[in-house]
C-alpha cells in the first residue's frame, strides 16, 4: 500500500459522485485499488474487477461493526466501488507521525484493544478472515479480527490517539492474535528500525499483552500463505 507518486486517471464513478468537486488520489493498494478523496469529507474506493468481491465484502463488515465502533459510514456502493463518509483522523503512515513512529505504535496497540474489546463475537455474522487457516491452533482470546491490521488501516487524532479504523474488508471472528501478529510485523514495514523489534514492545504494551512467540510466528506464516487455509 503506497500513497501515489504519478497522476492517477479519475474512474468515471469517482467523477460522477464527485459532482463537480476536486478530486485526488490518496491510497494504492497492491491489488490495483484506488482511493480517492473528494472535497467534502468523503472517499471512494475503486478495485479493478479481479478485486472487486472484496469491496461487496466489505460493505456489510463496515455497517455492521459501525454499532460498535468508529469505522467508516457506508454512503454508496456498487460493482467494483466503495463511497464512504470520511472518518475524522489520519493513518497511522501519515508523514506527520514519521518522526514520531512510537506514537503510532501506541495508538494502533490501544485501537486494536478497543476494537477486540467493542465488537460482539456471539453477534458477528461474519467468519474468519480469508488468510486464517481453519485449523488454527487453539485460540488465547477469540475476537473478531480486523482482518488485516496493517498500519496504515489504523487512524489516529491531531494529538496522536487512536480515532478510528478503516479497510475492513476481511474482518471475522479469529484469535486476537491474528490481528496483533500482522499488526506488530507491519510496524518493521512502515518504521523501521535498527534495534530487533522495532516498536512492537510499544503496540503490545499499549494492546496490554505480553507477546506470544509461537502465535505471533503462526499468524506471520498463515499471512504469507505458508500455513493451508482450507477447510
Amino acid at each position: 500500500m503506497t500513497l501515489p507518486t504519478e497522476p492517477v486517471p479519475t474512474p468515471g464513478v469517482v467523477t460522477r459522485i464527485a459532482a463537480g468537486r476536486p478530486v485526488r488520489a490518496v491510497w494504492r493498494n497492491e491489488l490495483g485499488g484506488v482511493t480517492f478523496e473528494v472535497t467534502g469529507g468523503e472517499f471512494v474506493k475503486v478495485y479493478p474487477p479481479g478485486a472487486a468481491h472484496l469491496l461487496a465484502a466489505e460493505v456489510p463488515r463496515l455497517r455492521w461493526a459501525r454499532r460498535y465502533t468508529p469505522v467508516p459510514e457506508v454512503l454508496a456502493a456498487g460493482p467494483g466501488w466503495l463511497h464512504t463518509a470520511r472518518l475524522p483522523g489520519y493513518s497511522a503512515v501519515d508523514p506527520r507521525w514519521a518522526d514520531r513512529p512510537d506514537i503510532a505504535a501506541r495508538a494502533i496497540g490501544t485501537g486494536l484493544r478497543r476494537l477486540h474489546d467493542a465488537l460482539p463475537v456471539a453477534d458477528c455474522p461474519f467468519a474468519r478472515p480469508s488468510w486464517v487457516p481453519a485449523g488454527a491452533p487453539p485460540a488465547d482470546r477469540l475476537v473478531v479480527c480486523h482482518g488485516d491490521a496493517c498500519s496504515p488501516n489504523t487512524l489516529l487524532d491531531d494529538e496522536g490517539a487512536f480515532s478510528g479504523h478503516v479497510d475492513l474488508g476481511d474482518l471475522g471472528v479469529a484469535d486476537r492474535w491474528a490481528d496483533l501478529g500482522i499488526a506488530t510485523m507491519s510496524l518493521d514495514w512502515n518504521f523501521p528500525t535498527e534495534g530487533p523489534g522495532g516498536f512492537q514492545e510499544l503496540l503490545l504494551d499499549a494492546y496490554g499483552v505480553a507477546a506470544d512467540v509461537d502465535r505471533v510466528a503462526y499468524y506471520r506464516r498463515a499471512w504469507d500463505g505458508d500455513e493451508p487455509a482450507a477447510g
